[in-house]
């Protein structure tokens, strides 16, 4: 009886996700086109990385893919340019678990472009073990927030010379859940995956509204979001293939595909709202309202000045 109830708890759950997706999904119906444009995409080998790629190279645009896994990212990049006909796809490696990494990388962009229209921090992780980088930061923090944080600020005087830039970070509506401890930034103290996740994800949300206030009277903005709940491979280490295809299915029925969870990045990229507002937390390409923890005076600025140090940012690399 026991299993049955535990059954049934878990389908009604799966279901109430498939009503919230079906009730909330939104499609981003802009046309603009991104001709002469350069986007950077990170994490765009895989789920709705590799969809926000791809529509901003049905658009026109130059796509430069950031990604880790480069097998993955040749097999995106012959997808993306067979079904949208454009070649102008590139790709870039980019480690977030390696600041030196993420360094290399706005050199190579540095060198190679004229512009840069648009940043889309998508690339992140759950479930990451405790361990540290050789950077000296737990992984999942560095893969969420230190290294898209460091990339960013790398990336700004670029983005300053290209009118009307966006900067698009993906957080997840998991962040309320971050009971932010400025002295345990780098949640080192009491690991929690969940704890550090959320965390994580509210850095983003911070990052993005310091963002906004710096670049006040630049034309640039930058907005952050919540993808909705999408389909991923979260069930690849099952060993029983069996019970592997069962729940991918169920979660394929269930959850959002990669494709629908891209819309509010894309929304934020290429919409007129995208290019109006600035330092805003958007879902189902609606702008939504912060929990109260994300609206704690002054916390946002403190974030910035940690992650500074954090990521050992050097006097000449700082963007402000």
């Amino acid at each position: 009886m026991a299993w049955f109830l535990t059954l049934l708890v878990g389908v009604v759950i799966l279901a109430a996700f498939r009503a919230y997706n079906k009730y909330t999904s939104g499609r981003c119906r802009c046309t603009t086109r991104l001709d002469g444009k350069v986007v950077v995409v990170t994490g765009a080998n895989t789920g709705i990385g590799k969809e926000a790629a791809r529509n901003f190279a049905a658009r026109g645009a130059r796509v430069i893919m950031a990604c880790r896994d480069l097998k993955k990212a040749d097999e995106a990049r012959d997808d993306i340019v067979s079904s949208t006909g454009n070649d102008n796809v590139l790709i870039r490696p980019l480690d977030l678990l390696s600041l030196q990494s993420v360094r290399e990388f706005v050199a190579g962009v540095v060198r190679s472009e004229q512009r840069l229209d648009v940043l889309v921090n998508n690339a992140g992780a759950g479930g990451l073990p405790h361990k540290y980088t050789d950077d000296g930061l737990v992984m999942g923090m560095q893969a969420n927030h230190f290294g898209p944080f460091l990339l960013t600020c790398l990336l700004v005087d670029l983005l300053k010379k290209t009118p009307s830039s966006r900067i698009v970070t993906v957080s997840s509506a998991a962040y309320p859940y971050g009971f932010f401890d400025i002295d345990n930034m780098n949640c080192e103290k009491d690991f929690n995956g969940f704890y550090l996740y959320c965390n994580s994800k509210l850095c983003n949300i911070f990052m993005t509204q310091t963002l906004a206030e710096k670049l006040k009277g630049t034309g640039i903005t930058a907005n952050s979001l919540h993808p909705g709940v999408v389909k991923t491979d979260i069930f690849r280490n099952v060993p029983n293939e069996t019970i592997k295809s069962i729940a991918s299915a169920g979660v394929g029925f269930f959850f959002k595909n990669a494709e629908a969870g891209a819309q509010t990045i894309i929304h934020l990229a290429v919409s007129k709202e995208g290019g109006h507002v600035s330092g805003k937390y958007f879902m189902d390409l609606k702008e939504r309202g912060l929990a109260s923890v994300a609206k704690t005076p002054g916390l946002a600025e403190k974030v910035w000045k940690r992650s500074e140090d954090f990521v050992k940012l050097a006097e000449n690399e700082r963007p402000f």
